[in-house]
């Protein structure tokens, strides 16, 4: 094990943060046992208080119920899974686009470089949120409104220019590099070059990069689902509970304080993490 994988290791914040991590997968796993209730379905009867409100916390709903008499906790964990499977779809697409372009970019050099990273100034000359609304909003007019499809491209089609950017720098290197030039020199192809003697060496990179995009994707997912442009209801997802809870943060506060905890662990873990990774993964951090 190399020395900054110990290092690694041995990093407090490093633990915190992946220990949330880990924590936040074993509730989405685990939802069927510990949040047996239905998070869709109302209880007007059971889940309400006389005058019509919605329950506060008590021993049977842990975070209390909403307007609608709906379990909060059920809700909250539900929306859990729902937000880690968009953002890791949404990462993906990030990281497989960034990859590509920042790998052909620093490779090939010229004038190919030039156009893609003009191309790239140019989707990140729009503010982050901003395109993504719009892209959602867009997306919400096709046929794939009924699904998380929408949210998930959005974000996987604006999200990659960090990743290209950072790949690129470290490609054009390694492909102007002693070893690139010898693996030429001895006929490898490009594609040989690229796979064989490139793509190992920004592994370490590549996974800090997606670990904090990953935290933005949380985050802007949440900002979609506040707005009405994230995925369609009723799923329940962490922004649209706290749109919902809004309208309630005098009479029943615990409608919008869970879900925005929930928010904020989420982004505060992954970007922790992240930070952590970056210190002792990427070479221009470590002395």
């Amino acid at each position: 094990m190399s020395g900054h994988w110990r290092r690694l290791l041995a990093d407090r914040g490093a633990w915190i943060g992946g220990a949330l991590v880990v924590a936040m997968l074993l509730v989405a796993l685990a939802r069927p046992w510990i949040a047996p209730k239905d998070p869709l379905a109302p209880d007007i009867d059971r889940g309400l208080t006389a005058q019509g409100a919605p329950m506060p916390p008590s021993a049977e709903s842990p975070l209390g119920t909403d307007q609608l008499g709906r379990d909060v906790w059920s809700r909250v964990v539900a929306g859990t899974g729902s937000s880690l499977e968009i953002a890791a779809l949404a990462t993906t697409i990030a990281v497989a686009l960034g990859l590509l372009v920042g790998l052909i970019a620093g490779y090939a050099g010229g004038w190919v470089d030039a156009v893609l990273m003009r191309f790239v100034d140019l989707v990140l000359a729009f503010p982050f949120l901003l395109l993504a609304i719009l892209l959602a909003a867009l997306f919400r007019q096709t046929a794939l409104a009924d699904s998380n499809a929408p949210v998930v491209i959005t974000l996987g089609a604006i999200g990659w220019t960090t990743m290209a950017r950072v790949v690129r720098g470290k490609t054009a290197v390694l492909a102007r590099g002693g070893v690139a030039i010898a693996a030429r020199a001895l006929g490898a192809s490009p594609a040989r070059i690229v796979m064989r003697h490139i793509l190992p060496n920004l592994g370490g990179i590549a996974i800090v990069v997606a670990t904090l995009g990953f935290a933005q994707n949380l985050l802007a997912e949440s900002v979609l689902s506040y707005l009405g442009v994230g995925p369609p209801p009723p799923a329940p997802t962490w922004g649209r509970m706290l749109f919902e809870g809004r309208a309630y943060y005098r009479t029943a506060p615990h409608l919008a304080i869970a879900p925005g905890l929930a928010i904020l662990i989420a982004v505060i873990a992954f970007n922790l993490l992240g930070e952590r990774l970056r210190v002792h993964l990427d070479p221009k951090e470590r002395v």
